[in-house]
């Protein structure tokens, strides 16, 4: 099991820092380069920028708990989050693909889902 771990690239576990602007203010955050990646998949999936996106979830920490402690971290555990959604609905969605697709190789009518 530790082989999968352990095998990480090194480029995804290089620190990487980069400068931001938020609540007005410049500063720097230091995540690892995985992380990063994901944030820039998640702030796309918002429709935004990862700027916007960056400033957006400081100001809602911000108002939601009156200090942003550690930012940081805080948007390591938003990967996590959205990446365990991410895992959740393609779970979600596996059984009906393959319902589908057993309906269709048999000749039964498929019924597909409807866009939202």
């Amino acid at each position: 099991m530790c082989q999968l771990f352990a095998g990480i690239p090194a480029h995804d576990i290089e620190g990487e820092t980069r400068s931001v602007r938020l609540g007005g203010h410049s500063t720097s955050i230091r995540l690892e380069a995985a992380f990063w990646r994901t944030l820039e998949s998640l702030s796309e999936s918002q429709g935004m920028t990862l700027g916007k996106f960056l400033t957006k979830l400081h100001d809602e920490v911000l108002d939601l708990n009156g200090e942003v402690r550690n930012f940081a971290s805080h948007l390591r555990c938003a990967c996590l989050v959205h990446l365990q959604r991410e895992d959740s609905a393609t779970t979600l969605r596996a059984p009906r693909d393959a319902d589908r697709f057993r309906r269709r190789e048999s000749g039964q009518p498929v019924q597909m889902p409807i866009a939202s």
